[in-house]
């Protein structure tokens, strides 16, 4: 058994499946966001520096050979620069053959840190960040309760460009309903254009029952976007998207269709495709809700 404190559920991207995760945090330091549910049983706080050392001193001596390392918890990028630094230290001396550390942050976090300060993290091996941040519509960023505005967001994520921080932007569709999906598609694929990530990810809303966001589908405020709907507001993004190398991906358990690009090399081909499935509309050619729910 690994000699790691975790406290509650572990949630980590998908990319990270075979890293070492650490705690570096507990919870999310916003931890208002009405879709969310993840960390709302926990009460933010920072561990202390002292325990995170000896748990990655006694992991390295079983574990010497990790290339990757994820801190978590919902945003490790909240830790104060010089302590954030001397984990980034110790781990890379601890692991011979560590290629980076990656960690979640939110656009404040981003903010927060100063172009200087992201370049002494990313020559300690913060090789990227995951930044969610789930709209560029300020309607929708506003309802939602993410604390910041499209132009904050732009702001913090192009610091972190400035730094050569590599930034994986995830957005999540279906938040404005079926009312909203048009103008929230090309809201989106502004501010996505605008940051220019190395990678990008697309999820499907699914509501969590106790969350603000699902009692308002459930009122009826808001309208929920059926597969080909979502569908169609992923192709409304990806159209409107002028990115220069990007990796893209829609292929979380949420999404309806798996997709995968690198754009904009494979831009139109991603579109006839998307065009091809909307237009046959195939049994079976979308995943079913059962298997979204796994």
């Amino acid at each position: 058994m690994l000699p790691i404190k975790y406290e509650g559920d572990v949630f980590r991207p998908p990319s990270e499946a075979k890293s070492l995760i650490l705690q570096a945090t507990i919870g999310c330091s916003h931890n208002r966001c009405t879709f969310c549910s993840m960390y709302k049983r926990k009460k933010f706080r920072i561990r202390n520096l002292d325990e995170i050392k000896k748990e990655i001193v006694l992991t390295s001596r079983m574990l010497p050979h990790t290339r990757r390392v994820f801190l978590a918890d919902g945003n490790a990028l909240a830790v104060p620069t010089e302590q954030l630094l001397e984990t980034l230290e110790l781990l890379d001396q601890s692991f011979p053959g560590l290629e980076r550390v990656s960690l979640y942050g939110n656009p404040y976090d981003l903010l927060e840190k100063s172009r200087a300060e992201l370049i002494k993290l990313r020559e300690h091996k913060m090789g990227i960040v995951y930044l969610g941040i789930e709209s560029g519509s300020a309607r929708v960023l506003e309802r939602i309760k993410k604390g910041v505005t499209p132009d904050q967001i732009a702001e913090g994520a192009l610091r972190a460009k400035a730094a050569k921080v590599p930034l994986s932007i995830t957005v999540l569709n279906g938040l404005a309903g079926l009312e909203g999906s048009d103008e929230d598609a090309r809201e989106n694929a502004l501010l996505l254009n605008r940051i220019d990530p190395e990678y990008l990810g697309l999820l499907s809303l699914m509501t969590v029952p106790g969350t603000t966001t699902h009692r308002q589908f459930s009122r009826g405020e808001l309208t929920p976007l059926g597969p080909w709907e979502m569908l169609k507001e992923i192709r409304m993004i990806v159209e409107g998207l002028n990115l220069s190398n990007c990796t893209f991906r829609a292929n979380h358990a949420s999404n309806y269709l798996p997709l995968k690009a690198v754009l904009s090399r494979d831009q139109e081909k991603l579109l006839a495709s998307i065009d091809q499935v909307i237009e046959q509309k195939a049994p079976g050619s979308l995943k079913s809700e059962y298997l979204r729910g796994l």
